[in-house]
């Protein structure tokens, strides 16, 4: 972990409160992979004393960390760093709601994956060169055993090395998951955009709808510490008794 440096002037324009200036420390820890999913972080007490702060401070900047589903508290035990494998954090970027309200089954068929040269859009969101290469996955999401959701997943190979789909149809987590426990990129927020459009001729084959079925279209970017894109997918989604759920806060 970084020392605290010199608190800077109130009057300049890089001033910060101290306790955020602490959690841009504590990011940089998650950030270098000093501390990686799953580990408990040091106490407050211990935080404190390293960064020569108080404890209310510390503990002002690891309450941020957690509304953020970056670090999870556990009563009694400790603070941990969140985990896709934590309930609370499986199924967050999922945003399918049954129409009925009712719980359903979610489940996943890898279709193919394929190590491709990046297109253009996809270089731009990833930050990637032309002759970058990614991982293409292309899977079906399926609800109570229906399929639901064409996905195109593309990720920098530099970062996820020897993808194949007999390594991805043998885990049985979420692919979030695999991603954190396999190479160690943690998806911590995303940006979508959605747009009405008619069933491409491939969404169609494999969601078994007409070719001018209307489906939501969905673009998301996910990003993991500091803010770096590691991921694009691109959805078409059914929503037949479903919809696309976003809550604004």
């Amino acid at each position: 972990m970084s020392d605290l440096q010199n608190t800077p002037n109130p009057n300049t324009p890089i001033f910060s409160p101290l306790y955020q200036q602490i959690k841009a420390l504590l990011l940089q820890s998650l950030s270098s992979g000093e501390w990686n999913a799953g580990d408990m972080i040091p106490s407050e007490v211990d935080l404190a004393a390293h960064f020569k702060v108080s404890q209310g401070t510390v503990r002002k900047a690891i309450d941020e960390l957690a509304s953020e589903n970056l670090l999870v508290r556990r009563q009694g035990r400790g603070t941990f760093v969140a985990t896709h494998q934590e309930a609370q954090i499986r199924f967050r970027f999922l945003s399918m709601q049954a129409d009925n309200g009712q719980k359903f089954t979610t489940s996943s068929a890898v279709v193919d994956v394929d190590v491709i040269l990046a297109s253009v859009g996809v270089c731009a969101h990833l930050g990637l060169a032309d002759s970058d290469r990614v991982v293409q996955i292309t899977r079906v999401l399926s609800f109570n055993g229906r399929a639901g959701v064409l996905e195109k997943i593309y990720l920098p190979e530099a970062l996820f090395p020897n993808v194949t789909a007999d390594k991805l149809r043998a885990y049985k987590g979420t692919l979030y998951s695999w991603f954190e426990s396999e190479f160690n990129v943690r998806m911590i927020r995303a940006v979508e955009q959605i747009r009405a459009v008619n069933a491409p001729e491939s969404a169609a084959e494999y969601l078994n709808v007409a070719s001018n079925e209307a489906l939501l279209y969905v673009e998301r970017i996910s990003y993991t510490y500091a803010d770096k894109p590691v991921e694009v997918r691109h959805g078409w989604y059914l929503t037949h008794d479903y919809f696309y759920k976003n809550e604004l806060i």
